[in-house]
């Protein structure tokens, strides 16, 4: 009987260990699916936080949009580029990007409102924050692919790919991109319907963090440890801990964070701070003192003087028939206040879109005493609505007609106002108007904003009323120069602080600029500084401008 021959290894040649056989290919492409499902979800989080609070802090939301996007788009490009030089080390290099991009994306909202509170400057945050994240963004592909590649060529085992193997590394690059296009889906959806009205936006964007550094390090750490050294996985661990370490800690020290950035915003004395669903809403002062209130970071009602600017927006409108009014906006309950004063109002209706501002309104001590108790009043109705909308819907019923609408709105270069500054509002007015009517709009400054204003007017013009521009000013130092600007002590510095109003009525001729016979008695307004204001806002006039339009916005940031 022959012994097979058994050959020994070399002395002194130590036999290389078996190598652990290859998971199967489910057991890593699932995962791998799974986790660009998170990831993009995540990155879109990221991506809608930046525009939200930039639109908030800064204004715009067009150009903070568009800054983010292009911005971060042009990054993503650079960091799948830069990937090229971690494919050798793919994991670790995953592993190492989702940490970075957890904890960037997930202190992003922090650290820009601490830009804005205590610097006043957020552009340079928003720009360095798009690239940071782009970048981060970016170079997660390349790696997963070189991932999901190395694990296809093992099961090869070096021999040359058939067609059908090419095919299906092209199937995997679809399922890829289909798995991150529809976590962006899902990121999307899940950022304005569930983190922002749920956690808000500074809590939301670090557990969003927080879940991307789990996703990321688990995957690296459980379905390719095979590559990864012992120096390698420790560094990793490590990475991950300290990243879920600081957004825990974050997250627990997020309500002082914002107290405290909320207090280098609008100072010491803020009394209230409400998050609605549509913006924040923060009233400062003393209870025994006149109340400022901020919305959006913006000052809507400086307690101490908004009688001049309220004063100048109503009372020549007033001049004529008043027996129905309109207010579009106007929550804070300051022109419905100056309204009733005259015995000859029937019916007052408010469009305000949010109710917050109404409920604040007529429940703060401070704010129910500077309106008067307006809402109180019987006359008062309030709805609640988008006010193009609600219009667009008023004007097809014949009763809907009204002696006096008053435009009470944020800045026009604000954009999310920029639609109620557009020729085809105008257009809805004018059908809402009696024949005899008067429309009474804010403008914006006409010193520091010209060409805002003159926009304004050329918008009025276009939609078929004949204009009568005028200001007011005499602003008291120390607070903005409009309801629009959060800038408390720089104001007089930029301009002379006027308000820019344009009285307006159907047809050719421009509406007389005067006050009513029943006018009450005006602390800051008569016949005289009327016409004086006249003719200040006349002598700016410039160049003719063409109208804003819904499909051609002209109002900048």
């Amino acid at each position: 009987m022959i012994e097979p021959t058994v050959t020994m290894p070399p002395k002194g040649v130590r036999r290389a260990p078996a190598r652990r056989p290859d998971p199967p290919r489910g057991t890593v492409r699932f995962p791998v699916l799974a986790v660009v499902f998170v990831c993009a979800a995540c990155g879109l989080v990221y991506e809608l936080e930046l525009v939200a609070l930039a639109s908030y802090l800064i204004g715009d939301s067009v150009t903070q949009a568009s800054v983010v996007l292009s911005v971060m788009v042009f990054a993503m490009g650079v960091g799948s580029l830069l990937a090229k030089a971690l494919r050798c080390r793919a994991a670790v290099g995953f592993g190492l990007v989702e940490a970075g991009l957890a904890l960037v994306g997930g202190t992003s909202a922090m650290v820009l409102y601490a830009a804005f509170a205590w610097f006043g400057e957020s552009r340079y945050v928003l720009v360095a924050f798009s690239l940071a994240i782009g970048v981060l963004v970016g170079a997660e592909i390349p790696l997963l692919m070189s991932l999901i590649q190395r694990g296809d060529r093992s099961g090869r085992s070096g021999r040359k790919a058939s067609l059908g193997e090419q095919d299906d590394a092209a199937g995997t690059v679809a399922d890829l991109f289909a798995a991150d296009y529809v976590g962006a889906l899902v990121g999307g959806l899940a950022f304005p319907f569930l983190l922002l009205p749920w956690l808000g936006q500074l809590t939301g964007a670090l557990v969003t963090g927080a879940v991307n550094a789990v996703a990321g390090g688990g995957l690296v750490l459980w379905v390719f440890r095979r590559d990864l050294t012992g120096r390698s996985r420790a560094l990793l661990v490590a990475v991950n801990v300290a990243v879920l370490a600081v957004l825990a800690t974050a997250t627990v020290l997020v309500d002082d964070f914002e107290q405290a950035a909320r207090r280098a915003v609008y100072g010491e004395r803020v009394r209230v701070a409400v998050h609605t669903e549509l913006q924040e809403i923060v009233v400062t002062g003393s209870p025994e003192g006149p109340p400022d209130l901020f919305l959006d970071g913006r000052l809507r009602v400086a307690g101490r003087d908004e009688y001049r600017y309220h004063e100048a927006l109503v009372h020549p409108a007033m001049n004529g028939d008043h027996t129905r009014v309109l207010l579009v906006g106007g929550g804070d309950g300051m022109a419905a206040r100056e309204v009733l004063r005259y015995p000859g109002v029937r019916s007052v209706t408010v469009v305000e879109l949010d109710p917050g501002v109404v409920r604040l309104a007529r429940t703060d001590p401070a704010l129910a005493r500077l309106n008067a108790q307006a809402f109180s009043d019987p006359r008062v109705h309030v709805v609640h609505a988008d006010a193009f909308h609600w219009l667009r819907g008023a004007t097809g019923r014949p009763r809907e007609r009204y002696d006096v609408v008053i435009s009470d709105l944020p800045d026009p270069g604000i954009t999310p106002s920029a639609k109620l500054y557009a020729q085809e509002f105008y257009g809805l007015v004018a059908q809402a108007l009696t024949p005899a009517g008067r429309f009474a709009v804010h403008a914006g400054s006409v010193a520091d904003r010209p060409r805002t204003y003159w926009t304004v007017d050329a918008t009025l013009r276009a939609a078929g009323f004949a204009t009568r521009p005028y200001s007011a000013s005499g602003r008291i130092p120390g607070f903005a120069a409009g309801p629009d600007r959060a800038d408390r002590t720089g104001g007089a510095g930029r301009g002379s602080g006027d308000w820019g109003f344009l009285l307006a009525a159907p047809g050719g001729r421009p509406p007389a600029l005067g006050l009513a016979p029943d006018a009450p008695r005006l602390r800051s307004l008569g016949e005289d500084t009327l016409a004086a204001a006249a003719r200040r806002a006349e002598r700016a006039r410039g160049t003719a401008l063409p109208p804003s339009t819904l499909v051609h916005p002209r109002y900048g940031g």
